[in-house]
């Protein structure tokens, strides 16, 4: 299944301001009506999935943009660790007794505790793991005690892959009661096309799309674009 998809690097280090800059002016319209303030002392900053078996290039399931949204990520979680604030990663996995749908609609999944599923040096530090099987980073999973107990209100999403487990667990997140910033070029998929689409629907009904540079300026950061929506 995944030899059908035509993967391509639409972000890499020399076009990701540009091309997340298009995609944001394209949601814009949708992004206007939901100007949530961004307070980061609120907020806990997610990262989803940054493991070895979606950025390595020797792995099928290699996300080719994936290596340019690194340095953006690493940033924000510098941010939130500079100032004391939650941020926490996720590990996904799926055991060779899962019943679930994971093994059976990808068939070759991420074994526990396989090499692939180690998460990247690069972030590995910053926060606790949550170990999860599904899509959905709350299913089954101690996130949401983790967030009420440090009195989260907000949830700034990041990782791998836009249109699944990123966009999965920010529906998760608006059902729960959560207010989502969902970053532009803090998130990666396969292909342009299902970034795309998530980002279009996520700011149709769901959460509110940011650049990176947006929620490094509520911190103080200098930033390149605009500020982070009010």
């Amino acid at each position: 299944m995944i030899a059908s998809v035509r993967k391509s690097a639409y972000f890499d280090s020399d076009s990701i301001e540009r091309v997340s800059g298009e995609m944001l002016r394209e949601i814009e319209p949708l992004r206007s009506r939901h100007r949530l303030p961004f307070v980061p002392e609120r907020s806990v900053l997610l990262i989803l999935d940054l493991q070895r078996y979606f950025l390595e290039e020797t792995s099928h399931a290699y996300v080719p943009s994936a290596k340019a949204i690194v340095p953006r990520i690493v940033r924000v979680a510098e941010a939130y660790r500079s100032r004391g604030l939650p941020i926490v990663l996720t590990r996904h996995s799926n055991s060779e007794g899962d019943n679930g749908m994971m093994p059976r609609w990808w068939r070759d999944v991420i074994r526990p505790g396989s090499p692939s599923s180690e998460i990247i040096p690069e972030v590995r530090l910053f926060g606790p793991i949550v170990e999860k099987g599904e899509y959905d980073a709350f299913y089954g999973t101690p996130l949401e005690r983790i967030l009420r107990e440090r009195g989260v209100a907000q949830i700034v999403v990041c990782g791998v892959m836009t249109h699944l487990c990123c966009e999965t667990t920010a529906r998760s997140a608006f059902v729960r009661g959560f207010e989502v910033f969902f970053t532009i070029d803090g998130t990666a998929s396969y292909t342009e096309a299902f970034h795309r689409a998530a980002l279009l629907n996520l700011a149709h009904g769901f959460a509110v799309p940011v650049l990176v540079n947006e929620i490094l300026s509520a911190f103080g950061h200098p930033a390149s674009e605009e500020a982070v929506p009010r």
